[in-house]
């Protein structure tokens, strides 16, 4: 077992943790944070995209003990009490979710990508969704909810 000491959406954890163990299987089944969802488990899906450090990751590709000392953020600290994030509250006005499995790790890849982007466009919305799967919206929905955020934020033309 390896020791790993992680800040996890603001609050410290130190766990012992198995050599192999994901992220993704540290954060829901040690953690009980199951809104982190996996999908392919071989990165492609987006499903489990969180983010360590300030960059949004595939958790399904990366062990926990690679965390050591790392701030992670999940879905699950996106809301502050009962206020939506931005992102969660455009997703809800313009129903950019339906089943509701990929909207965890489109969220949290949303986040970083409106974290870094100065003014982005529909077109480098689409670009970063590339990397999502999700078999229910027809992606229109989504684009237009993080270009609502990025619009109110000031980023957009």
């Amino acid at each position: 077992m390896i020791e790993v000491s992680v800040t996890v959406n603001g609050r410290a954890y130190e766990e012992a943790v198995a050599p192999r163990l994901l992220l993704s299987d540290f954060l829901r089944h040690t953690l009980g944070l199951t809104g982190t969802h996996v999908g392919c488990e071989h990165g492609v899906c987006g499903s489990c995209t969180v983010i360590v450090d300030d960059r949004s990751v595939r958790s399904c590709l990366m062990l926990a003990a690679q965390v050591d000392g790392a701030e992670v953020r999940t879905v699950e600290g996106l809301a502050d009490g009962d206020e939506l994030h931005p992102l969660q509250a455009a997703f809800r006005r313009n129903h950019a979710l339906q089943c509701g499995f990929c909207t965890p790790g489109i969220l949290m890849a949303s986040v970083d990508f409106l974290e870094r982007s100065d003014s982005p466009g529909r077109r480098q919305i689409a670009e970063m969704l590339s990397g999502h799967l999700c078999r229910c919206t027809g992606y229109e929905p989504i684009v237009e909810s993080i270009h609502a955020v990025a619009l109110q934020e000031g980023q957009s033309p």
